[in-house]
């Protein structure tokens, strides 16, 4: 098995979120973050820390190992940088207080070098192994390697049922405070989340292939490291820069799915004509507007869909468009810089909302509400906001031998001022359900 394995999945979704899927391991260099210290390893195993800020470590060593800026229409990425932020690594920008309880051992950054990928295209019906650096022997010794029987992948079992670290009581008692603090003037909304949490035994890719097979969703992706794997069924985009041009597509506003058709539609219906539900939208796109024209050129950053539905399997979503352009290709790290964590699951005004929630939820995020995806060296990158995600945290030094652990996820939503707690409560649930009943049914 190679290390740091990094699968981007569409899960065959289908339609233009649906196109491709990218596979890379094996990086030849690996840039972490963790307690306010950013460190780069070598292949050979070397380490060094580094005197810069994050997002300024990987702007430079993709400078160094090979970003030219030309895009390559035909292939997403060709090689570059590939991996996960969290979101806790906001705090290294922002005055965000440490969470009460750091429980999650992952690096805050986990972004590597990935000289070649295999990409897959499901309008074209190929798969393609790229790279701009290595030698056609190496890339047959890549493809060989992929060809070959794979190991058997061993078993995956729960140890027990998912228990949430807050319950009803706990929950409302903070949804009430953020509505003081909606009322005293301090924000106009806050993604307030609870998270959900069980041991496990075995091999974690096999709940993700589980997961995978019930949630269809465009953005999923599986993450390998030392410390533990992330498994990210996830709908929603974070930011996409093809040749200079950039878009991301906030959620906010939810509804249950149901299996009858006709209230399936009601609940809908119900969603598209939501005062409370569009107004929640259109503050999280005003945020991003703001995000995005700290990079974009001035002038560039539009708003072409407004409260359009998507459906997926468990839910309904509410789901807007915002757009700009890139002056140069580089300043993609400034884009991401300027807009991490996405507005959609921090609230506004993003900084003080952030406050709000490292002081009201028990423990940190880790990766949910953080971002996986790419910035290749031609430029483009693609990103998700990793909610319906889960942090399976190792207890041995390897997640590829199949260890036992914690898997964490969570599930939350944005609250304004008239929320109704109970409600707020309930679509936390309707979020996450279809995760956790799917891995107790197959592995409990």
């Amino acid at each position: 098995m190679l290390p740091y394995p990094v699968f981007l999945d569409s899960s065959h979704f289908g339609g233009l979120y649906g196109r491709f899927d990218i596979l890379c391991a094996d990086p030849s260099h690996v840039l972490f973050e963790k307690n306010h210290q950013t460190h780069l390893t070598l292949r050979d195993g070397s380490s060094e820390q580094l005197n810069t800020l994050p997002f300024a470590a990987l702007r430079q060593l993709l400078i160094e190992q090979g970003f030219n800026g030309i895009a390559t229409p035909d292939l997403p990425f060709c090689g570059g940088a590939m991996g996960y932020l969290s979101y806790d690594l906001g705090r290294a920008y922002s005055p965000i207080p440490d969470p009460i309880t750091d429980d999650i051992q992952l690096p805050h950054m986990q972004m590597g070098i990935y000289p070649w990928a295999i990409i897959v295209d499901h309008q074209r019906q190929t798969t393609t192994l790229v790279s701009q650096s290595l030698s056609l022997q190496q890339l047959q010794y890549i493809k060989d390697s992929f060809c070959a029987s794979l190991p058997e992948a061993g078993k995956f079992q729960l140890n027990s049922a998912f228990q949430s670290n807050l319950d009803r009581e706990a929950y409302l008692s903070r949804f009430q405070q953020v509505i003081d603090y909606i009322h005293a003037g301090d924000c106009y909304q806050v993604n307030l989340a609870q998270r959900f949490s069980c041991a496990y035994q075995g091999a974690p890719w096999l709940a993700y292939l589980q997961l995978r097979n019930r949630t269809h969703t465009p953005f999923s992706a599986y993450i390998e490291s030392p410390q533990g794997c992330l498994l990210s069924l996830s709908p929603e985009r974070f930011l996409p820069v093809d040749d200079g041009h950039v878009e991301t597509r906030p959620i906010k506003g939810t509804r249950p799915r149901h299996l009858h058709p006709e209230l399936d539609k009601g609940l809908k219906q119900d969603l598209a004509n939501s005062e409370k539900d569009r107004a929640e939208n259109l503050m999280i796109v005003d945020l991003l507007r703001n995000d995005l024209g700290r990079s974009c050129i001035t002038g560039s950053v539009k708003v072409p869909e407004l409260f359009k539905i998507e459906s997926y399997a468990n839910v309904h979503h509410l789901v807007s468009a915002v757009i700009g352009t890139l002056a140069n290709p580089i300043d993609v790290i400034d884009l991401l810089q300027d807009c991490f964590p996405g507005g959609s699951i921090t609230g506004a005004p993003k900084i003080r909302a952030m406050q709000i929630i490292a002081e009201l939820e028990p423990h940190q995020r880790s990766a949910y509400c953080g971002s996986i995806g790419y910035i290749g060296f031609n430029g483009q990158m693609d990103s998700n906001i990793c909610i319906r995600t889960l942090v399976a945290t190792q207890e041995q030094n390897s997640a590829a031998k199949g260890s036992t652990g914690q898997l964490h996820c969570w599930a939350g939503g944005g609250i304004v001022a008239d929320s109704a707690g109970d409600a707020e409560y309930q679509e936390t649930f309707d979020k996450v359900n279809n995760l956790i009943h799917c891995l107790e049914e197959q592995f409990l």
